[in-house]
């Protein structure tokens, strides 16, 4: 069989007219998300097989639409198409009114998507001519019949009643669209309008596969010592619409927050996107601008913004902020137990993973005096360094913040310290099952092999059981919760540091 470019064509005059015209700056746009950022698989990104649409489950958001559009309506009942809007929008949410008649309204709705396509243009055409198009040497042939069949192949009936089976093809000639097929996505509405005439309109509905997340780009500057630094903090919305509409010249806003919806069939119901979200005090002129609604938080771009279909669009949601104050925090945590247990662990072997490696983390304050002091929205942050040789920057990690409002502490992740390690060992164990007493003494070593002193945080869980106090320790400490210790050690250059402590757990 051989293999070729499927060319359609139609004869010319077969597709209609519009039946409305959009007004100028008629459209707006209000998307929510619960997209995880950096979290949109590619198979996201892909259409359904035959639909040029995307899986309506597949993006983890939804937006409303708002439209006005000036219609001609008939006096008394009529029919009227509105073209062009989201193919993957819920029919049941749609809602319509006049601006210059209340007393116009819709009666009933029909929801038509069945999109024009090859094999739907074939299926169509069934006992009905068409003209097949072959290459045949340096030319063509062409085979005009009944179409009888589609099934594996095509099978026409020519007028002088011989029957053909044609494998491949080049094109197609078809001498009209068949009814009931469409080439955009239409609201047909039977209607009732006692005046009658033009007037202007305002339509609403909502729509899957489309959402936003943010974006946020830092650069660190260490500073004279190996624990302090600044950021550079910039950041982006990014806005993912795979909807089956183009928003032109839209108004566009972001809503953030934990907005309720009933479960829908099959999924897709939830949440969206960040809650407790915010803007920079100084934004771009027309820039995105931020407030309080309900208890969200709603971001409106001042200026019109064209969100096209298939596409993925960044915008900045902020002016970057210069200088933050940042501090590089090590931590090491030996065990690596994760979450522990309501049980009592009396096992003398229990002691963890025996890991080694310390993670690296950048601290900065989210408040005012620190140049930032804003909500920021749940996003994917990229960490990025100069490097003076040649003035480029490097990447140096990546990590998702949660939603953080002004005056909290944010802390990233970026990786794993190479030349400082740790280690960490059971020097003692006893357990007396008749007093009920388990003694235990835990040995931490942190290694220093950089020419500076560093600040490290050995992080320590008392795993064995919800009773427990540290009768002796090298170092002091700090309890973080019921379960968790802190010891803040520094270690100086090429040095190391060793920590022991025995803690007794009762029950």
């Amino acid at each position: 069989m051989r293999t070729r470019n499927t060319l359609i064509t139609i004869a010319a005059g077969a597709l209609t007219a519009a039946v409305s015209t959009a007004r100028a700056d008629s459209t707006a746009l209000t998307i929510y998300s619960s997209a995880q950022p950096g979290g949109i698989p590619a198979e996201w990104y892909r259409p359904v097989a035959g639909s040029g649409t995307v899986n309506p489950g597949g993006i983890p958001g939804y937006a409303v639409v708002k439209e006005e559009r000036a219609f001609a309506f008939d006096k008394g009942l009529g029919e009227l198409s509105f073209r062009g809007v989201a193919a993957l929008l819920d029919p049941t949410t749609v809602h319509f009114e006049s601006l210059d008649d209340p007393q116009t309204k819709v009666l009933e709705q029909d929801y038509r998507f069945d999109l024009v396509s090859r094999q739907k243009l074939i299926e169509r055409f069934i006992d009905q001519k068409i003209t097949v198009v072959q290459s045949q040497g340096d030319g063509t042939s062409r085979i005009e019949g009944t179409l009888l069949s589609a099934s594996g192949g095509l099978v026409l009936q020519k007028d002088n009643g011989g029957i053909v089976t044609i494998n491949g093809y080049d094109t197609i000639d078809f001498p009209s669209l068949p009814g009931g097929l469409l080439t955009r996505p239409t609201l047909v509405w039977k209607t009732y309008s006692p005046a009658g005439g033009e007037q202007n309109t305002r339509m609403s509905y909502q729509t899957t596969g489309i959402t936003w997340w943010a974006d946020y780009n830092l650069v660190f500057a260490p500073g004279d010592d190996a624990n302090h630094g600044t950021l550079d903090v910039g950041a982006w919305v990014s806005i993912l619409n795979k909807s089956g509409g183009t928003y032109k010249d839209a108004k566009l806003k972001l809503i953030a927050g934990d907005v309720h919806r009933a479960p829908r069939m099959g999924g897709g119901g939830g949440q969206s996107p960040f809650q407790d979200t915010g803007m920079m005090r100084a934004v771009a002129e027309k820039g995105f601008q931020e407030k309080s609604f309900f208890e969200y938080h709603l971001y409106t771009l001042g200026r019109p913004a064209t969100i096209p279909d298939n596409s993925t669009k960044q915008i900045e949601l902020f002016e970057p902020a210069r200088s933050v104050p940042a501090d590089k925090v090590l931590v090491y945590d030996g065990a690596k137990l994760g979450g522990m247990g309501g049980g009592r662990y009396e096992d003398r072997g229990f002691v963890g993973s025996g890991n080694k490696k310390i993670d690296v983390y950048l601290r900065f304050e989210n408040d005012k005096d620190s140049g930032l002091g804003v909500p920021m929205p749940k996003g994917r942050v990229r960490v990025s360094q100069l490097d003076p040789a040649d003035g480029s920057l490097e990447f140096i990690g990546e990590d998702v913040i949660d939603h953080t409002p002004r005056n909290e502490t944010i802390l990233i992740k970026l990786g794993q310290a190479f030349d400082v390690v740790g280690e960490r060992r059971q020097v003692d164990f006893s357990i007396d099952k008749r007093a009920h007493v388990i003694t235990e003494t835990i040995e931490v070593k942190i290694r220093n092999h950089k020419n500076k002193p560093v600040d490290v945080i050995v992080t320590e869980p008392m795993y064995r059981w919800t009773n427990w106090k540290i009768v002796k320790s090298s170092h002091d400490y700090e309890k973080k919760d019921s379960r968790t210790v802190h010891f803040p050690v520094t270690v100086a250059k090429d040095g190391q540091e060793t920590i022991t402590y025995t803690v007794r757990y009762t029950w």
